[in-house]
């Protein structure tokens, strides 16, 4: 890395639009909702704001299910409401992230809708097949969403293939005329002056030759055929075309959304040589507690030797080839101090602020998502009938009703833990009726502990998990050893405390974690043997680099001979 691009220096700020701020009383938040709330977002020193799709949608899944990619969602505001955001942003200094959906469509876009009749040009721009005439679908491949992935159009007596719901058929990307869509989209948006894209699933969109079966469906250890799609033979050079049209034509920041990819794989996509994308979000770490039959649905708790055999991984093989992004949540997980920290009233406040600083210490882009920044928590308080997820909903319905594979404790246990809806409830600004979302009951129901966890209280506390967050942005900011520097595991084996060293020709810093609601005793001085001075911490005082209290965070200069 010959040099620092703006956005390895950069941290992102992500808004899920439909939880962030309702503006006019219809509990759903929305475009100037944003707006009203940029001061807000700016004071927490973030550079860029990704917004969720707000893209016109009938809305099967939120939003990720586009009709018309140059219509803003009418429940978001218009396109003048647009505008005005996107001034907003330009004006105080920050830049805007939009999410680009383009492994699939809805079934509502007009593409979709021309496309079902089999003489019309648009009929190629999707994967139709014939069945069996028996009723059984072109291959054995399940849905994302649960059951299969083909849906059979009576209209054309032929299947579409979905990865995720009916309602989101599947591009078929091999058609250089759906690219050269997709690319005047692009640069539609880039022309009014937006500043990147986070890409959706962009690893699904070239699917393998002959659309074979799936081994791991046949053989009943799989619930999902992703992995199928995942990498496919021609995805490569559909990027570096994509990037050659389009994203070297603008400065743009580019993420790409991947799920089963190697460090190796990621290099592929976003090598600094490579010109295709400049990172990738990984799933490797947010697997990790999964149930080896039921994945996501499960109670399991996260082996902390694991996640730093993991996150080392990857700071070590993109080290000089290419570059990470840094994530705890988004709006598909659930909350990280509800899930891999203590969100116990005692506890919630000190172990947010030691998973931010673990974070935001290696090297990568960090993204914080809405609520993360106060220690906004899982909701537990919710029934099955409080939920809107359309993958949750799903998974209990073929889990529970139809398969009974689990029973309705244990599935609801596991859905209060792992649940996209924990990440979606909305935005808790302080303590007023709906936490200050909205005057009229929201599309998600609130967070019952929003009297307690909320913006207008942490603004004022300067021990807040928001001032914490504050201070870790500024500091890494301040110190290009979190940008450039290397990094090196300390005690890989430790299952309590994660220790890490980033160095680079000017700076060392030791960054300790304690992952633990224990009082430990650790043995770094020997290994430093340096004199520290402490840079940062989680606690008011220091009892010095060795000694840790429960979910302790702190970092030391260490002073270079």
């Amino acid at each position: 890395m010959s040099s620092i691009e703006w956005w390895q220096k950069a941290t992102v700020y992500q808004i899920y639009p439909r939880s962030f701020q309702d503006s006019n009383g219809d509990g759903i938040g929305d475009l100037p909702g944003i707006t009203q709330r940029l001061d807000y977002v700016k004071s927490l020193g973030v550079d860029v704001l990704w917004l969720n799709p707000i893209y016109e949608s009938p809305n099967d899944d939120n939003g990720y299910d586009i009709s018309n990619y140059r219509k803003i969602m009418p429940e978001f505001g218009t396109m003048d409401d647009f505008d005005k955001l996107l001034s907003g942003i330009h004006t105080r200094g920050m830049k805007l992230m939009m999410d680009l959906v383009v492994n699939h469509t809805s079934d509502e876009h007009p593409w979709f809708q021309q496309g079902i009749d089999p003489s019309s040009p648009y009929h190629n721009f999707y994967i139709w097949r014939k069945g069996e005439k028996d009723g059984t679908p072109p291959n054995n491949w399940r849905s994302e969403f649960h059951g299969p992935a083909w849906q059979f159009n009576t209209a054309n007596e032929e299947w579409y293939l979905h990865l995720f719901s009916q309602k989101q058929p599947d591009l078929n990307w091999d058609n250089p005329a759906v690219r050269a869509e997709v690319y005047d989209i692009m640069k539609w948006w880039c022309e009014k002056g937006i500043d990147g894209f986070r890409m959706d699933v962009i690893n699904l969109i070239s699917k393998p030759t002959g659309l074979p079966d799936d081994p791991l469906v046949a053989d009943g250890k799989s619930f999902s055929s992703l992995r199928m799609s995942a990498n496919g033979p021609h995805v490569h050079e559909y990027l570096r075309e994509m990037n050659r049209k389009v994203l070297s034509q603008y400065d743009l920041i580019t993420v790409g959304e991947t799920g089963d990819v190697t460090a190796e794989d990621a290099i592929k996509y976003t090598g600094f040589d490579r010109h295709e994308l400049e990172m990738v979000f990984q799933f490797e770490h947010m697997s990790l507690d999964n149930d080896p039959q039921f994945g996501k649905w499960s109670t399991r708790k996260l082996n902390l030797v694991d996640l730093k055999r993991s996150l080392s991984y990857w700071q070590e093989k993109l080290h000089g080839r290419a570059w990470n992004s840094l994530y705890w949540n988004n709006h598909d997980q659930p909350r990280v101090v509800s899930r891999f920290g203590n969100d116990t009233p005692q506890y919630r406040s000190v172990s947010a602020k030691m998973l931010a600083q673990t974070l935001h210490f290696l090297q990568g882009t960090p993204y914080i998502y809405q609520g993360e920044e106060l220690g906004m928590t899982n909701a537990r308080s919710m029934t099955l009938a409080d939920y809107k997820d359309l993958d949750t909903l799903n998974a209990y319905q073929e889990l529970v009703e139809e398969k009974k594979l689990i029973s309705s404790t244990e599935m609801m246990a596991a859905i209060q833990r792992r649940s996209r809806d924990n990440a979606r409830t909305p935005m808790q600004w302080d303590a007023t009726n709906n936490a200050g979302f909205s005057t009229v009951t929201p599309w998600l129901k609130v967070n019952g502990n929003y009297v307690d966890i909320n913006v207008h209280d942490e603004e004022t506390d300067p021990d807040s998990v928001l001032a914490y967050y504050k201070k870790l942005i500024s500091v890494r900011q301040g110190h290009d050893v979190f940008i450039d520097g290397s990094y090196q595991l300390l005690d890989p084996t430790d299952d309590k405390v994660y220790a890490y060293v980033r160095e680079n020709g000017s700076e060392k810093v030791l960054v300790i974690n304690n992952f633990s609601d224990e009082f430990l005793k650790r043995d770094f001085a020997s290994q430093i043997d340096k004199t520290v001075r402490l840079l940062i911490s989680n606690y008011a005082s220091d009892q010095g680099m060795d000694n840790l209290r429960p979910y302790e965070a702190k970092s030391y200069i260490v002073q270079k001979q």
